[in-house]
């Protein structure tokens, strides 16, 4: 399995961010079964104000490129998800250009305990 962390930011407006959050809780069933099919096996995405982050656990030969263009291509109603998306979002600083969902980088990980090691 591998794990993506990506990050972008909503526009600065209380009402399109409200709409954004609306949107998610109700998510359209084609785009929840694309998702899917191109082999995202978890998604969850978080909020801090206008922050977002996406993480998503996906099949080990998934490359997010590739497989978010085949999820967008796969039915006209995913095209209309992600363009209506699209309309609420901005890059994250970082982002490269045209990029609006960019990928974080680790800097800590805590693995789990009693794997053998004494004090």
């Amino acid at each position: 399995m591998k794990r993506y962390v990506l990050t972008l930011d909503l526009k600065d407006d209380p009402r399109a961010i409200a709409e954004y959050k609306a949107h998610h809780r109700a998510v359209w069933p084609e785009v929840q079964r694309s998702l899917r099919r191109v082999g995202v096996r978890a998604m969850d995405i978080y909020a801090l104000g206008r922050r977002l982050t996406m993480v998503m656990d996906t099949r080990d030969d998934f490359d997010r490129r590739r497989r978010f263009a085949a999820h967008v291509r796969s039915d006209p109603r995913c095209a209309e998800w992600e363009a209506l998306m699209k309309t609420y979002q901005e890059a994250p600083p970082g982002a490269r250009p045209g990029e609006l969902w960019t990928q974080m980088k680790r800097v800590f990980h805590l693995g789990p305990a009693g794997r053998g090691r004494r004090r």
